[in-house]
């Protein structure tokens, strides 16, 4: 996407944001079975489709030299971990989102870019040394086209992401932005009252998974339930159920992290990260996945009714963790 740059109105939007997120047994049901079979699709399964994995997350924005905090990020996998996608939006109200894939085909990445004031970018490249490179061309607001060579690269505080541009066919070149990609900080805020509800609940169904009280999901449960996992599989609420009367699966840890609680009406979305340890029938397991819980507010209180987990992180994921 097009980024702001401190003294240039225009901006450029990076890659993509927080795709399927996830839950698994939503966590418990999904995690066995998204272990024990290989969900990626043939075309997706090379080790260069995750080339640019480190920069997925959610970001806060900052100019490399000033520091000074110009937006906000949210690069997502999604299509089964095939793609990426970029929500962004900066602190001048320019917002856009971008795609990312790798090109098995031509052995390259190829990325395109669009804002909420008509711009785009369509850019490819490689990932080598290190640093994933991407250039393309566009015009200038007076018509000349332009060159435009775009540069991530993993550091030890987050992700640096830099552009440079020429408009004399490359013989010259010019720094267009440099920005530093931190983690996002959760702050402290107070959660309003519904808020506050949600996320107990959503915490309470956590620790019922955990501890397969049969009870407690069922309390927490809509009838009509489903659960989607990163491979696409479609589970009820009775799957879950007898899931945890076999007892098939047994956790050392089932916890959240990152959580993050929205409500509008009656409706509310939990996202968060989940880590879970244990065993699957004596198997060892243990993986993470972010995941997206929908609750709706029905005559018997709030009811848990939509499930949706990505696949587990890969091991070198910066969420890995």
């Amino acid at each position: 996407m097009f980024r702001v740059v401190s003294s240039c109105a225009f901006a450029l939007l990076v890659i993509v944001f927080f795709s399927s997120a996830g839950h698994a047994k939503g966590r418990t049901l999904a995690s066995g079975l998204i272990l024990s079979e290989d969900t990626h699709p043939a075309s997706c399964a090379a080790p260069e489709v995750r080339q640019f994995d480190f920069w997925a997350g959610d970001w806060d924005m900052f100019e490399y030299d000033g520091g000074v905090k110009v937006g906000r990020v949210e690069v997502t996998p999604i299509l089964d971990g095939c793609a990426l996608r970029e929500r962004y939006e900066d602190t001048n109200g320019l917002r856009g989102q971008s795609l990312s894939i790798y090109d098995a085909s031509r052995g390259v990445w190829s990325q395109s870019w669009f804002t909420n004031r008509g711009q785009m970018l369509l850019i490819e490249g490689k990932f080598q040394g290190g640093e994933m490179t991407l250039k393309g061309t566009d015009r200038t607001p007076t018509g000349e086209e332009r060159r435009v060579h775009v540069v991530w690269k993993a550091v030890e505080s987050g992700v640096r992401e830099s552009a440079v541009t020429s408009i004399d066919g490359g013989k010259t070149w010019k720094p267009w932005f440099d920005l530093m990609f931190r983690r996002a900080q959760k702050g402290k805020t107070e959660l309003t009252g519904d808020e506050k509800a949600i996320s107990a609940l959503d915490t309470e169904y956590q620790a019922a998974v955990k501890q397969n009280d049969v009870a407690a999901m069922d309390r927490l449960l809509g009838d009509d339930f489903i659960l989607v996992i990163g491979s696409g599989k479609v589970f009820s609420k009775d799957d879950l159920l007898n899931e945890a009367r076999s007892r098939r699966f047994s956790y050392e840890h089932q916890e959240d992290s990152e959580q993050r609680v929205r409500v509008w009406g009656d409706t509310a979305v939990v996202t968060a990260k989940l880590w879970a340890k244990g065993a699957d029938g004596g198997k060892p397991i243990e993986y993470r996945v972010w995941f997206s819980d929908t609750y709706i507010r029905t005559a018997k209180g709030w009811k848990y009714v939509f499930g949706q987990s990505s696949l587990p992180l890969p091991a070198n994921s910066p969420d890995h963790k």
